[in-house]
């Protein structure tokens, strides 16, 4: 074989292995490409200006709508310190609901009442609860609880935070068998929310 001939065969096998690295350059770097864009696709992870803020207020039911088998009774007290005692007395509380609701910072439920009772858990966070009848408002802050009485009590409740959400698990009694939870209602005259 002459010298010519074996440095030709020596640069033709340098080529080919040049060749094959190449392409299994490319190969890595589209399998690295589809790895990347499924995983966005899969795990969501997308930059923040693309993910939707969530709403000022959100409900999640954790029970259906449900009803006592029994005969049962709802009679509830409640007198704030040095106020008037009121009294609720439900003669059917069935169709109670229990709900987890989220206040978002600064987030306010609109002036309302409720057909029946309401217990309320503060589970985080703080709500302030201003009811339209004397326009004190009462802060509640995690830990504690209190008993909305409904029944035509009118009221509005917000989170007073700039920065952290208020969440609040909520027993309804004598909820509507469909339908909202909350009954509009007008804002007393002269009474200031902050």
């Amino acid at each position: 074989m002459t010298v010519d001939r074996v440095l030709a065969m020596a640069s033709t096998e340098k080529s080919s292995r040049e060749e094959g690295a190449m392409t299994r350059a490319r190969l890595l770097a589209a399998s690295l490409a589809i790895a990347l864009t499924a995983g966005v696709v899969t795990f969501g992870v997308l930059p923040s200006a693309a993910q939707e803020p969530p709403p000022p207020i959100a409900t999640e039911f954790l029970t259906d709508r449900a009803v006592f088998p029994d005969d049962v009774d709802l009679m509830v007290k409640l007198k704030h310190d040095g106020g008037a005692t009121h009294v609720v007395k439900a003669e059917d509380p069935s169709r109670t609901v229990v709900a987890r609701i989220t206040l978002q910072p600064g987030a306010q439920f609109p002036w309302h009442s409720h057909a029946g009772p309401v217990i309320v858990n503060v589970v985080g966070g703080t709500l302030v609860y201003v009811a339209a009848d004397d326009c004190d408002a009462r802060e509640y802050p995690a830990g504690t609880a209190f008993v909305d009485l409904g029944h035509g009590h009118v009221h509005t409740a917000f989170n007073p935070s700039a920065t952290d959400v208020t969440v609040l698990v909520a027993t309804f009694f004598e909820a509507p068998e469909t339908g909202s939870l909350l009954i509009p209602a007008e804002a007393p005259a002269g009474c200031v929310v902050p």
